[in-house]
């Protein structure tokens, strides 16, 4: 337990008091999760059994993708398990774990979406050095920055919420556990805590949607250079690509860049980015994607009806 705490366990309020909201939102979220699951494996399986995975930008997809299932996984199984209890509690050390969990896997998904834009400004601005830049050993090591990224920004977050002091109120008001959550119930000043928190989580994430945004504007203006058929291409891989950063990014700054305290309208936004978001990935990357298509109907149709080995 944290210092000078005597909570063993937290009560969580959820999304609902109502028993008609509970079981709706447990249908809705539970096939949300399971086509989140079905999505990103189909992918993840496509392109890992297909000639993508020797491509930069497929290779990070199924990065996203992995990153989608874990990050999801910390949170909504118990959301779903929770909607069907009336009495929603979580042990401390399970509390602390999301809070881990979420924030490590969360800005790995970030780092690895930043990867991915600038594949695409390497592609569209400078193709005849493309092969070189997006090596498969410098795409490693993007990978793995984007992990040791993810865990210089949540071994922070996880020790200043280890740090703080739980002796009465248990009752956080969401459905899973969070920092601002729990600043709000800890027995002791938690501003210094909160700058920090939206230094640490808040600022960071604009810095990194400021970059994206300008590499996007940058990959757009040097369309002009491009055939048409080169720009539709561009602009469908690019437009998917910051649909996704759209619905990630959005909801996490209101969440997380203000000042450090609740509001009702936070599980809302929570569950765009927690679910929302991470569900739609797989559709945004493959419904305008026709080299995805093509690989996903010749990996299931060998898998399916046993047609050889794929060319």
């Amino acid at each position: 337990m944290g210092p000078k705490s005597n909570v063993t366990e937290f009560i969580l309020f959820g999304l609902s008091y109502d028993k008609n909201i509970q079981i709706f939102c447990f249908i809705f979220f539970l096939s949300c999760y399971i086509s989140l699951l079905i999505g990103n494996l189909i992918i993840l399986i496509s392109i890992h059994c297909s000639h993508l995975f020797h491509q930069p930008m497929y290779y990070f997809l199924s990065h996203l993708s992995s990153m989608d299932i874990y990050y999801t996984s910390s949170v909504i199984p118990k959301l779903i398990g929770d909607l069907l209890t009336e009495r929603k509690t979580i042990s401390y050390d399970y509390c602390m774990l999301q809070v881990f969990t979420m924030h490590f896997f969360g800005i790995i998904e970030v780092f690895i979406l930043s990867a991915m834009a600038f594949d695409r400004y390497v592609a569209i601005c400078k193709p005849l050095h493309y092969m070189t830049i997006m090596s498969r050993k410098n795409c490693n090591l993007l990978v793995l920055a984007a992990w040791v990224g993810g865990a210089a920004h949540s071994f922070p977050q996880l020790s200043m919420t280890l740090n703080l002091p739980f002796c009465g109120p248990n009752e956080i008001d969401h459905y899973f556990c969070d920092i601002f959550p729990l600043l709000k119930i800890a027995c002791t000043d938690t501003y210094i805590t909160g700058v920090l928190v939206i230094i640490n989580s808040g600022i960071v994430a604009m810095l990194i949607f400021v970059i994206l945004f300008v590499s996007y504007t940058v990959i757009l203006w040097s369309l002009r250079k491009h055939s048409a058929k080169g720009r539709r291409k561009a602009l469908s891989t690019c437009g998917s690509h910051f649909t996704v950063v759209v619905l990630f990014f959005v909801p996490a700054f209101f969440s997380y860049i203000r000042p450090p305290t609740t509001y009702p309208e936070d599980k809302v936004f929570a569950l765009f980015y927690t679910i929302i978001a991470p569900m739609f990935n797989p559709l945004i990357y493959t419904l305008r994607n026709t080299e995805m298509k093509n690989a996903m109907k010749k990996v299931w149709c060998q898998k399916i009806l046993g047609k050889g080995n794929l060319k």
